[in-house]
């Protein structure tokens, strides 16, 4: 009874250190590296004269080149546990953003940013969601809602601190800053993190007893493993191509203000942390698969907004249902995996599959912005991205519930 106890007391700790550290990750790699980065956009198409192809092929180019190797990211999560790979992503991640601030050319550009790709592979959401699937069970909606977090509460602090540090420093020395900041913040708690609860008896905390080992082959000839695949990366290419051109629209296009652009940013990214908790709590409520249909109808239905944004308040409206959808985007593909295939596999499952989303992530923003070059103007690449959420949608609704368990 004392053991039992002890193990629940460890259980407890272990759980509020798994979901600080995710929290803290996220926060870094995610928050402010990923939405962080895209406030520096306009500034290298001034200094260096490049495209808004070229400041959005820096993130297409590294993580289509180190996506290609999330499969065997995922197999050394599985093999190895989560927290090496997190240590050494973090690393990457920061040191990247600090050399993105002392670059001076275009090599030096998609060197660092193979790094950050680096970085974000080994040390954001994949470690993060096979680390929290392994220590929640029953409140795995709520855990990840709360890690998933940080990516929040980076993301609407990043415009608003780049914008301060740039007043003060100068955009160069604020990346600096920022990358420095990202390694202080998420290394210390990843060092103390453990891979794996400690055995309490109880199922409700881990891998319940009754789940089947699944067979990563037989996964991969399921039509639901393809459903969630392509219905993940329609959703993500259509987030990820809206906001990394965000910023540019609003400064070069509608001629937002610094401070303008930074505003609206930051209440999208302050939507998405209510859209992380309320869907977090919802996913624990109903069938995942409503809730993901839910967030991605509301990514489908916030995009069009965008033809009306010179309309008063239009650009509110835009940021707070883009924002909640956001909120929700990333945090239900785990969660929905772990319904359909387990947790034991995890690593491998979630390796592929992001591999898929990041090339998504990659392409589609880079694609945004060369159809921008060439036609001058948004409108054309809003709507293929509005195609690629309703077919996200539609995904969804072929997507089963669970998988039969054979």
């Amino acid at each position: 009874m004392k053991e039992y106890s002890e193990n629940q007391s460890a259980l407890k700790s272990g759980q509020a250190r798994v979901a600080a550290t995710g929290f803290l990750s996220l926060f870094s790699l995610i928050g402010i590296m990923f939405y962080g980065l895209t406030f520096f956009y306009d500034f290298w198409v001034q200094e260096f004269g490049w495209t808004r192809a070229t400041v959005t092929s820096g993130n297409a180019f590294a993580k289509i080149l180190v996506g290609l190797f999330g499969f065997v990211v995922g197999y050394l999560i599985d093999r190895f546990g989560p927290r090496k790979m997190m240590l050494a992503g973090i690393l990457m991640a920061g040191g990247a953003v600090i050399g993105l601030g002392l670059m001076t050319s275009l090599w030096q550009f998609y060197v660092f940013y193979i790094f950050s790709a680096l970085g974000y592979m080994c040390g954001g959401p994949l470690p993060n969601q096979v680390l929290t699937s392994r220590w929640f069970d029953k409140a795995r909606g709520k855990a990840m809602g709360f890690a998933y977090l940080g990516i929040g509460i980076g993301g609407m602090l990043a415009p608003q601190i780049a914008k301060a540090l740039n007043v003060e420093f100068g955009y160069r020395h604020a990346l600096v800053i920022l990358g420095v900041t990202m390694i202080l913040l998420s290394f210390p708690m990843a060092w103390f993190v453990k891979d794996n609860p400690p055995q309490t008896g109880d199922s409700s905390t881990t891998d319940k007893p009754e789940e089947p080992k699944r067979d990563i082959k037989a996964i991969l000839k399921t039509r639901a493993f393809y459903l969630l695949l392509i219905g993940s990366m329609c959703s993500i290419g259509a987030v990820s191509a809206t906001s990394q051109n965000l910023k540019l629209f609003f400064s070069l296009d509608l001629k937002y203000s610094q401070t303008q652009a930074a505003n609206v940013l930051s209440l999208i990214l302050a939507a998405s942390i209510f859209g992380r908790l309320f869907m977090g709590w919802l996913a624990d409520k109903i069938e995942k698969k409503y809730v993901m249909l839910l967030i991605y109808c509301l990514v489908a239905s916030a995009i069009p907004l965008l033809y009306f944004a010179t309309t008063p308040g239009v650009i509110y409206v835009f940021a707070i249902v883009f924002g909640v959808g956001l909120g929700g985007d990333y945090m239900i593909i785990p969660l929905m995996a772990a319904d359909l295939f387990g947790v034991k596999v995890m690593g491998r499952v979630m390796g592929i599959i992001l591999t898929g989303d990041g090339l998504a992530e990659a392409i589609m923003p880079w694609m945004v912005g060369w159809i921008r070059d060439i036609s001058g103007s948004y409108a054309n690449g809003f709507s293929v991205l509005i195609v690629l959420a309703v077919v996200g949608i539609i995904t969804v609704i072929l997507t089963p519930k669970r998988m039969p368990v054979n």
